[in-house]
């Protein structure tokens, strides 16, 4: 698998002797990473901030100082931050069974302690793919969003109708307006939509509700 160019890895351990081999492990297969030695200086990054655009992902040790691994989830889970930035638990034995809970709960999955580095990175790439569609597909509903928001009241009326699949003459009847008025709003529905036809209407709209 190809790197992301614009991927950024989070790495959150109490460790400075695992941040760093993750570092290295990660600049090694040019993939960017930032380092935390806490969940509270993680955290602090992400409060009042907007949910990462880039492709991330978190690699989260489960015991820590202070606020623990799985607080921190706990928090990412609230903000439905967890989508954007799937999380890699990095875990001793004992904490298997926890790790296993957490991927029930959302996590991506967990890598125990000591790791595979080839492995690591493979579930790496493979969170961070994960993370370019959920942005992506949260990108795509945005700009929707923000073409529906243009239309007018009557356009909005004309595309529900559109959407039903009836004919401009039954929209007229409808509506209570001239065949020629729906042909008008019905153009510029397409062209705030960016839709060349109702059928291409109906799947953008199906595919991104």
């Amino acid at each position: 698998m190809q790197p992301l160019i614009d991927a950024l890895v989070y790495v959150v351990d109490d460790d400075a002797s695992v941040r760093d081999a993750l570092a290295w492990l990660l600049r090694s297969r040019r993939l960017l990473s930032e380092v935390f030695e806490n969940a509270e200086a993680f955290q602090r990054k992400l409060t009042g901030n907007a949910p990462p655009n880039q492709p991330s992902c978190l690699l989260l040790d489960v015991r820590m100082p202070g606020m623990s691994g799985l607080a921190l989830f706990d928090w990412l889970i609230e903000r439905d931050l967890h989508r954007a930035m799937p999380v890699i638990f990095l875990t001793g034995h004992a904490d298997v069974p926890t790790a296993v809970d957490a991927v029930k709960r959302g996590a991506f999955d967990f890598c125990e302690k000591p790791f595979s580095d080839n492995a690591l990175v493979d579930r790496v790439e493979q969170a961070l793919a994960q993370s370019q569609a959920y942005t992506q597909a949260r990108r795509k509903t945005g700009l929707l969003q923000e073409r529906q928001a243009e239309l007018t009241e009557r356009e909005r009326d004309v595309m529900r109708l559109v959407l039903e699949g009836l004919p401009n003459k039954l929209i007229a009847d409808r509506l209570d307006i001239s065949v020629r008025t729906v042909e008008v709003h019905r153009a510029r529905v397409f062209d705030k939509m960016e839709v060349k036809s109702a059928v291409e209407l109906v799947n953008l709209l199906r595919t991104n509700p």
